[in-house]
């Protein structure tokens, strides 16, 4: 079923030259993108801790899949030798992807965090997963998997919150260090 999935989506891929290139974009840049929001959140929006809390979600889910790297491995569909790749990638783990995990932890972290107009994220999320099959570099099943891994993080991060704050101090006095209370 994972493959057959993986065949009907990829299978859009060289027919659109637009559709293409956005997907492309999709793929590689959405990380970078929530990365900037991130940026934006802690010294624009002045959400200092919900970005922080977010950052703490992704090394939580990050390192979940690490985990389950180190007992599961599972191919890329060009390793089998299937669908068309539209971008290079190497011949690594593809459970639980990476990239999807990164979104979606962020993504669940700001909804846990109740930051406006964050439920959009699920959506930008999904499209920067799906794009990641698309594109020929997972299957289906990896974006599952890497929305259950950003979702766990978010919500280990959710309930420690309340004993994470001290780190965030810590945090936020190195910031005035460096930055000599010019933020």
């Amino acid at each position: 079923m994972n493959q057959n999935i993986f065949l009907l989506v990829n299978s859009l891929a060289n027919q659109n030259y637009f559709l293409d290139m956005f997907m492309i974009f999709s793929a590689k840049a959405m990380p970078y993108i929530f990365i900037v929001l991130e940026i934006y959140l802690y010294f624009i929006v002045k959400k200092k801790n919900e970005a922080i809390f977010a950052f703490y979600s992704v090394v939580v889910s990050l390192g979940l899949n690490f985990i389950i790297s180190l007992f599961y491995f599972h191919n890329r569909p060009f390793m089998d030798n299937l669908g068309v790749m539209l971008i290079q990638h190497t011949p690594e783990n593809s459970f639980p992807s990476d990239h999807t995990t990164f979104l979606f932890a962020i993504s669940f972290s700001l909804i846990f965090s109740k930051i406006k107009y964050s439920y959009i994220l699920l959506f930008f999320a999904l499209l920067g997963g799906m794009a990641r099959v698309y594109v020929g570099v997972h299957y289906p099943f990896d974006i599952v998997g890497g929305i259950f891994s950003g979702l766990f993080g978010a919500i280990i991060i959710y309930l420690f919150r309340d004993r994470l704050l001290f780190l965030n101090k810590f945090i936020f006095k190195t910031e005035q260090i460096i930055f000599k209370g010019k933020i």
